[in-house]
């Protein structure tokens, strides 16, 4: 399948079981799976509105083990933008995603450009090992964006890929959800093709 340049790439990484596919789920679904499935490697896509065009928001739902590093490559290399994912209840998930974190800006570079967002998940938890503020911490060290989410009660999800789309400074991509446009929009674009009498 040829690649199209109107793609807008983000991917997700994290430790297994902190809830990456269940946080794209969400948003790409609407749905919410209870029962822990493995992933290797998926990819979602999602219609977006993008320098005042429309093109695709391609997701990639990483591995949570390590045992395909070329694969992680590949996945930071391709990517316009990166969601790394820790659950509140591990802090070992936490402390998974510094090399992951490293690899981004090896090959990467200058990620004062790159949008990232480090995502505390299952913040609906009440067995929690890390608070917000270790969050915070940790986004302000690496100097990137910081929200904690709940993909299991649909907290932050939508908020949280529009933060990310906010953070690429080098074109306007928003959210359009469904890909419809309001009534307002619809309106205006009607109107643009009329003529008006003076």
């Amino acid at each position: 399948m040829p690649e199209q340049s109107n793609d807008y790439r983000v991917v997700v990484f994290g430790a297994a079981g902190v809830g990456k596919s269940s946080l794209v789920l969400r948003f790409v679904r609407g749905t919410f799976r209870e029962t822990y499935v493995p992933t290797i490697e998926d990819t979602y896509r999602q219609v977006i509105s993008c320098d005042k065009s429309i093109c695709t928001l391609q997701i990639t739902d990483t591995t949570g083990s390590h045992q395909f590093p070329a694969m992680q490559r590949l996945s930071i290399s391709k990517g316009h933008a990166f969601i790394l994912v820790y659950s509140v209840t591990s802090r070992q998930s936490m402390q998974d995603l510094q090399p992951i974190f490293e690899q981004i800006c090896q090959i990467k570079g200058d990620i004062q450009k790159i949008p990232i967002m480090l995502v505390g998940n299952k913040s609906d938890e009440a067995q929690r090992e890390l608070d917000a503020g270790e969050g915070q911490a940790l986004a302000s060290k690496w100097k990137c964006s910081f929200m904690e989410t709940s993909a299991k009660m649909n907290y932050n999800v939508q908020e949280l890929f529009q933060e990310l789309l906010n953070l690429e400074k080098r074109r306007t991509v928003s959210l359009q959800v469904d890909g419809k446009k309001s009534k307002q929009q619809k309106k205006k674009d009607k109107l643009q093709g009329k003529c008006s009498v003076m």
